[in-house]
């Protein structure tokens, strides 16, 4: 089915007042009575390991850090009185590589949350994300293989182990999308994320869907995490211009999406900052990543994230020791205290809401393009025009040309920094995203004659030679 089938009744956010942070068009019940998007923002909180080498040998000391990490998080959640709390458990390649050993953490962590529920009746719920290990074939197969059953049997042996949720950061395409990023062509992002990303979400979206129907859970989402958040550190390290990361941003949004058009229902990842737009256009609630994930990543959206958000997160914290404590409490505190915030004014009512996002959205907005695309009323004006499409490929060129149009009017009205040296991308990249073909299968025939097509196995997309 065609985004225009999918989309027709138009945008499950049609206000700007409706587009606030709490409360999503669809809310989603998970776990242990905890429903996100209903109304408050509740903190998501991901941790992983030291630097440990993960195997036989240090598999006890692999489940002591686990441990330990879940149990003082808890506790101190109960201490703060987090109203509602989501774990996510992100898998190490290695728990990946061997199944058993996701699901016996996934297990671990799930006999804490239940009892931390019957004994506090803290609500929460636990995200599930094994890595993509489909990537390390070269080039990647994708659609079987050792690597492919890996990856499917994790996301089954965690789901059977009690997992609330199941996400994942897909990778198909980024073999095209890396080379393509780095030498700023339009063409080649296009083709990575419309037309090989949206098939490999489509493929392997139906599979989680249905994996977590068999368990029970809630087929939660996917993230570009590995193309927009790669331009996102590239534009930072000035490698890239940070125009072309903002565009980066709003063109990954379809090959998220496809997710949500294949049955992923939310929260999205914290990880996919494209998640306004997903909440703008299906009304799923969404997690988010800002100020409080530094821990992880440095960033120019610290703010502007929580503008729309349902879930906070820290992104994810080792697990070191502080002067205070181990760090994964002291992120689930920084978050809690957001969280509140904004719960606070929640409490208060719809004219603080709408206050306390303007001045988030305020501090952010002016200051990189990679922010001013995350500001709700240039997301509604996108996505209003991202929903026009009548394929996802068409609407990844839509993201293209109308991310730069706002962009560039900015850039004319002087609503946003740019540095001087970046300015003359905007007509570069103009250009090439007006000679963006409309016809994906004619896109497919330019990029046979790129040097990083051999990057690529067209089978595992589905698409002849």
């Amino acid at each position: 089915m065609n985004a225009g089938q999918m989309i027709s009744s138009g945008l499950a956010v049609k206000t700007i007042e409706e587009f606030v942070y709490g409360r999503a068009p669809h809310p989603v019940s998970c776990g242990r009575e905890l429903v996100i998007g209903d109304g408050y923002v509740y903190p998501e909180i991901n941790f992983t390991l030291p630097s440990i080498s993960v195997e036989e040998g240090t598999w006890g000391q692999v489940r002591e850090q686990y441990t330990e990490i879940i149990e003082e998080v808890l506790q101190r959640a109960v201490e703060l009185e987090v109203p509602g709390l989501m774990v996510e458990f992100e898998l190490l390649p290695p728990m990946t590589f061997r199944p058993e050993w996701g699901a016996e953490i996934t297990g671990l962590l799930v006999k804490y949350l239940d009892q931390y529920f019957e004994r506090h009746e803290l609500r929460s719920a636990l995200r599930v994300t094994p890595v993509d290990v489909r990537e390390n074939s070269k080039p990647p197969k994708l659609r079987s293989g050792e690597y492919y059953e890996k990856t499917i049997e994790t996301l089954e042996q965690c789901a059977a182990a009690g997992a609330d949720l199941l996400s994942i950061e897909s990778t198909g395409g980024k073999e095209i999308h890396d080379e393509a990023l780095m030498n700023a062509d339009i063409e080649g992002i296009a083709f990575a994320l419309g037309v090989l990303g949206v098939r490999d979400m489509k493929f392997l979206w139906e599979k989680i869907v249905d994996i977590a129907e068999k368990y029970h859970c809630v087929p939660a989402g996917d993230t570009a995490c590995g193309f927009a958040n790669t331009a996102m550190i590239l534009a930072d390290q000035r490698m890239i211009p940070k125009l072309l990361a903002a565009v980066d941003r709003v063109a990954t949004v379809p090959r998220t999406l496809q997710a949500h058009l294949s049955g992923a229902t939310g929260p999205s990842k914290d990880c996919a900052y494209e998640g306004p737009y997903l909440k703008a256009i299906r009304g799923i609630p969404i997690s988010m990543e800002g100020k409080s994930s530094a821990c992880a990543h440095l960033s120019s959206v610290g703010n502007i994230a929580a503008a729309c958000t349902d879930l906070w997160s820290n992104e994810s914290v080792q697990n070191v020791r502080l002067l205070s404590t181990i760090a994964p409490v002291v992120s689930l505190e920084h978050l809690a205290y957001d969280c509140r915030l904004m719960n606070t004014a929640v409490d208060e009512g719809a004219t603080d809401v709408r206050n306390l996002q303007h001045l988030l959205v305020k501090s952010d907005r002016g200051t990189d393009p990679q922010a001013f695309v995350l500001a709700p009323d240039i997301v509604l004006r996108i996505s209003e025009a991202l929903i026009q499409a009548q394929s996802l490929y068409e609407m990844t060129v839509i993201a293209i040309r109308e991310s730069l149009t706002v962009l560039e009017e900015a850039l004319t009205s002087n609503s946003v920094k740019i540095r001087r040296q970046e300015r003359r991308w905007i007509e570069l990249m103009g250009a090439q995203a007006e000679s963006l073909p409309d016809d994906e299968r004619d896109l497919y025939q330019r990029m046979r004659g790129k040097p990083y097509y051999q990057n690529m196995q067209p089978e595992a997309y589905g698409l002849e030679e």
